[in-house]
């Protein structure tokens, strides 16, 4: 049997959370870092990193009011979200150089929403290989560099 250690993640398995509070809003209450993983807050809308990601720099936009649907933003909440994605792909390009991206929401808990009071979109940058046998046969997915290494490469490609 393989082991794979992660253990950045066991702050985030002990802790004790409320079952109220929506993690997204409890990270916006921090300052900016690689602990809340915060890259940068807008006028409507933030960008942070995924604390479970799908491959290094996966990472999300999401508003700063508390909604699920699209349609409870307001225009100027969308846009920015639009150009918070648009920057967010110049910034993985400039420090990762992946050979794609995946864009995408999944709105509400039947479309796959982890999270789905606090709409949240991914960019996922891609690689070809990135899919691979340890991640479609065994559950798996290996990343190599911690977050908080992600998040500082990200932070510097972002100024």
């Amino acid at each position: 049997m393989q082991r794979l250690f992660s253990p950045w993640r066991k702050p985030y398995i002990e802790r004790k959370p409320d079952p109220d509070a929506c993690v997204f809003c409890l990270a916006l209450a921090q300052p900016d870092s690689a602990e809340n993983l915060i890259l940068h807050r807008g006028q409507h809308a933030f960008v942070m990193l995924n604390r479970y990601p799908y491959t290094s720099g996966h990472l999300m936009v999401l508003p700063l009011a508390h909604v699920a649907r699209l349609d409870a933003l307001t225009p100027l909440a969308r846009a920015e979200m639009m150009e918070l994605q648009t920057q967010a792909i110049a910034a993985l390009e400039a420090e990762y150089t992946p050979q794609g991206f995946n864009l995408g929401a999944n709105l509400g808990a039947a479309a796959g929403a982890g999270i789905a009071e606090h709409l949240h979109l991914h960019i996922v940058p891609r690689w070809a290989g990135d899919t691979n046998f340890t991640a479609t046969v065994g559950n798996t997915r290996v990343l190599p560099e911690t977050l908080e290494d992600t998040w500082a490469r990200l932070q510097a490609a972002w100024k």
